[in-house]
């Protein structure tokens, strides 16, 4: 048996019922699907089973790389790179449908990168994403609750999300000490452009990082220390 890693956040769902329940979410047959760290390719066996158009899974680890073109060979293509490196946008002609147990340590990174990098034009149709359950809620979470924030705002802006269901530590092996959700996200029809989005992602991150202080800081923050236009405002 594969041994997980702890420093990529490797938990492998084993759960068949979890499973099957995902694959379902959304439509797969005649897609073009892309899985982010299938690990030891319990979901993918699942996803493969639904008839893709086209299959690609991007895993970070070598072993695990190796172990997937073994157990799938010519079934997929398989991309050994980091998701935080890749530019989606270039690689796929077609819009994509997602799938990933997202690594618990880089997850916010992975979802804050790809709406920050979209402009007009989404590259995926559909996201169905697995996160830390604390992760999940902040990112569901309605306004003026405590758990809204930064990423409620950043990911609200431009996609529609829907909670699917939590899954207990038991349904990975290694178990986590934490619940985990899986979450199922699409793009809005209709939403607010804005030229610069990083500018979103700044703001939101200067305001949110202090919450219980005082708005001057991040006013005079934001504006490096120019008093008269913190002040105005």
């Amino acid at each position: 048996m594969i041994k997980a890693k702890k420093s990529l956040g490797q938990n492998f769902l084993i759960d068949k019922n979890i499973l099957e329940n995902i694959v379902n979410t959304t439509e797969i047959k005649d897609k073009v699907i892309l899985e982010i760290g299938p690990g030891t390719g319990n979901l993918t066996s699942y996803i493969l089973k639904k008839k893709p158009k086209k299959f690609f899974v991007i895993e970070k680890d070598n072993e695990l790389s190796i172990n997937l073109k073994k157990k799938f060979n010519s079934q997929l293509k398989i991309i050994n790179d980091d998701v935080l490196k890749i530019d989606e946008t270039s690689l796929f002609k077609d819009k994509v449908t997602v799938f990933g147990n997202l690594p618990y340590n880089i997850s916010t990174e992975i979802l804050s990168k790809w709406i920050i990098s979209l402009k007009h034009n989404f590259w995926f149709d559909c996201l169905v994403l697995m996160f830390q359950k604390e992760v999940a809620d902040r990112i569901i979470s309605d306004f003026n609750t405590k758990n809204y924030g930064r990423l409620s705002i950043l990911a609200n802006w431009k996609l529609s999300i829907k909670k699917i269901c939590d899954i207990m530590p038991s349904s990975f092996y290694p178990k986590p000490k934490i619940l985990s959700s899986v979450l199922l996200i699409k793009p809005k029809l209709n939403f607010f452009p804005l030229k610069n989005p990083k500018n979103l992602e700044k703001l939101t991150r200067l305001f949110f990082m202090h919450r219980r202080k005082m708005l001057k800081k991040p006013y005079r923050n934001l504006f490096k220390g120019n008093i008269e236009v913190a002040e105005k405002l």
